[in-house]
């Protein structure tokens, strides 16, 4: 047990990996890291459209991916685009769509 112990994570990493998990656990993220899943970049707008929702609660989502570091943005003039920054989300919505549809 003591070495199972020490192998556990830090509290920082494990931290870390429950952000994500939360992250993936709303259905707007999740359906946004789909529509980013082949490498698209998509702006703003697009991803409302995408959502069905508002400009402010794509650009709230996005932020909340951003900030863990799942996506990354660029700015184009007054245009943010964001694209997948995460292999491991990457990995995760792939699978777990594999494993949901059979």
């Amino acid at each position: 047990m003591r070495q199972l112990r020490a192998q556990l994570p830090s509290d920082e990493v494990l931290a870390e990996m429950r952000g994500t998990f939360a992250a993936l656990a709303d259905p707007a993220r999740l359906k946004i890291l789909y529509a980013l899943r082949n490498g698209e970049e998509l702006c703003v707008c697009d991803v409302a459209h995408v959502l069905g929702t508002s400009i402010s609660t794509a650009s709230h989502h996005l932020r909340k991916l951003r900030d863990l570091k799942i996506l990354k943005y660029r700015n184009d003039g007054k245009m943010a685009y964001y694209a997948l920054r995460s292999p491991l989300a990457r990995r995760l919505v792939r699978q777990a769509l594999e494993s949901v549809q059979g």
